[in-house]
């Protein structure tokens, strides 16, 4: 009897479903990881500078996020979700010259206007993005409904743990799952390990936390367990950035894995380059 391919992948779990939606094709992964940069490491930048950076940087992918500069002649023209066909159209150009595939947006805020949340969804399938990346719990029932209508996957992020404000529970990872469990596969974490470790988590641990929910990565080393870290080179900081990516490949993570460099703001693709090269090096060693 032959099985439906729903039914075969609802059997089959997270990771078919996870196929479902825009795969990113494996001419895009660096040491079997789609790694490349969060457009924000670049935010002193326009949008067009920061494929290019990624570009230079040796990324096969970038993470758009909304209100970047759009060029450095139109500085004062945003790029994001309400961007002109015009603006788009010379967006793609870029990325198609520099050899960069967009994957991801976000952190962005999603209504739970279907309408308006649908201006994002429409934005994402016009760059064929694997994944939206946002914070808006609120909004979780009329994301659900446009995951499944566009196939694209959201990650709930996470920011540092707030200790003036206890309302604030995304920073743990216990709440991000309660949050996703029970819905569709395609939505999950984007976890933001910097982030954790600012929490005073342990950034292998909260990935097992959330096994088979992991939809993207902002993957951070810092300088030391503290709120007010920063950001170094992969390899060179205490984040055991070779476990998170074990742990991973031992997931068999499918998403993308944005490095956002929020130090050395006018001169840090450098060390883009440096994590791009940590991962390149990390693939070749673990089997």
């Amino acid at each position: 009897m032959k099985i439906p391919p729903l039914l075969l992948a609802a059997a089959l779990g997270f990771a078919s479903l996870n196929l479902l939606a825009t795969p990113i094709p494996e001419s895009c992964l660096t040491g079997g990881i789609a790694i490349g940069c969060q457009a924000w490491t670049f935010n002193q930048f326009s949008v067009m500078e920061a494929i290019d950076k990624t570009a230079a940087a040796g990324g096969k992918v970038i993470e758009f996020y909304p209100g970047q500069k759009f060029s450095p002649d139109q500085p004062d023209l945003k790029f994001d979700h309400n961007a002109t066909p015009e603006m788009i159209a010379t967006v793609k150009a870029r990325l198609a010259k520099d050899g960069i595939r967009a994957v991801n947006y976000g952190v962005v805020g999603i209504s739970k206007d279907e309408a308006e949340a649908r201006k994002v969804f429409e934005f994402a399938k016009t760059f064929e993005l694997y994944g939206i990346t946002t914070e808006s719990v609120d909004a979780i029932d009329t994301i659900e409904k446009l995951v499944k209508e566009y196939d694209i996957c959201v990650g709930f992020h996470d920011h540092p743990r707030q200790p003036g404000n206890p309302g604030y529970k995304m920073w743990d990872p216990t709440y991000v799952l309660s949050v996703v469990k029970d819905r569709d596969a395609r939505i999950g974490s984007t976890a933001d390990v910097g982030h954790w470790v600012r929490s005073g988590l342990e950034p292998v641990a909260c990935l097992k936390i959330l096994e088979g929910h992991v939809i993207s990565v902002h993957l951070k080393d810092l300088n030391e367990k503290s709120p007010n870290a920063h950001d170094v080179p992969y390899g060179t900081g205490i984040s055991n950035i070779g476990g998170i990516l074990d742990e991973l490949k031992r997931q068999q993570f499918k998403g993308n894995a944005s490095i956002e460099f929020e130090y050395n703001w006018q001169n840090n693709v450098t060390d883009a380059a440096q994590c791009i090269g940590f991962v390149r090096g990390r693939g070749a060693m673990v089997p």
